[in-house]
């Protein structure tokens, strides 16, 4: 019930008045049953302008700590995450990744839209990155059609790294439903896996316009941390040769 309070009545109708999103493709979701929605990751505000943009509610998975922190805090921030869509993952499997697993396979089983973002993790530089084989093995173990998704603008919108962008009109691009029936029973392939996730991103790169990198987002960050502190490092030596030579004259 929240999460329709939020989605119709509180949190929706500013954020359309305001940012008056854009779709394409919308008749590609279907109007009851399961399906994966699988995105692109540009900002935290895409999980609000994806779902905003369809009359079914669309569920993802967040940590457990966001439903388990104690105190009145804890209470309000579990109100919020379950009554906007997010459900915790399922820490009865051995790791985090099998507890995601677990969790979009109820909420697939119960005929609903499950959305995935396939890097893993929001990209830093605004280009798309190495997806992750979850996505695959759900959809082979579910039979469920992935719907390939793309929101351009919402790096715009709240930029990564900071509290505050500018107002633009986010563009939410739906694709073709992908059918990967003739894969059934090789969800323990990882070449198919990857077979797979590379087709699912390819139809994203293609919807979002964006420049494709061969590597997983995580290591993209990693190394660009690395590079900055490098660069910092050598500009604070330099700084510091200088000034010992302008004391030693």
């Amino acid at each position: 019930m929240f999460y329709w309070f939020l989605k119709l009545i509180a949190l929706g109708p500013l954020l359309k008045l305001v940012f008056r999103p854009q779709t394409e493709g919308v008749d590609h979701v279907p109007e009851d049953g399961p399906a994966i929605l699988a995105c692109n990751h540009l900002s935290y505000a895409d999980w609000l302008f994806m779902p905003l943009t369809l009359p079914r509610r669309v569920t993802f998975v967040a940590k457990a700590e966001y439903f388990t922190t104690p105190g009145l805090k804890g209470w309000l921030q579990k109100q919020f995450f379950s009554g906007s869509g997010q459900v915790p993952i399922d820490r009865s499997g051995a790791d985090a990744a099998a507890g995601a697993l677990m969790s979009a396979k109820k909420v697939l089983g119960e005929g609903g839209l499950f959305g995935i973002y396939p890097e893993g993790t929001r990209s830093h530089d605004g280009r798309l990155y190495r997806g992750k084989t979850g996505v695959a093995r759900l959809a082979l173990e579910t039979g469920v059609p992935v719907i390939p998704i793309a929101v351009i603008g919402t790096d715009v919108v709240a930029p990564p790294g900071k509290k505050f962008g500018s107002i633009t009109r986010p563009m939410v691009r739906f694709g073709k439903p992908l059918d990967f029936s003739r894969y059934e029973g090789m969800e323990n392939d990882r070449y198919i896996l990857r077979s797979i996730t590379d087709e699912i991103m390819y139809e994203i790169m293609r919807l979002s316009g964006q420049e494709y990198v061969d590597k997983y987002a995580t290591q993209a960050k990693e190394e660009s941390k690395r590079l900055e502190a490098d660069a910092k490092a050598k500009a604070q030596s330099a700084a510091e040769s200088a000034a010992e030579q302008k004391k030693a004259s």
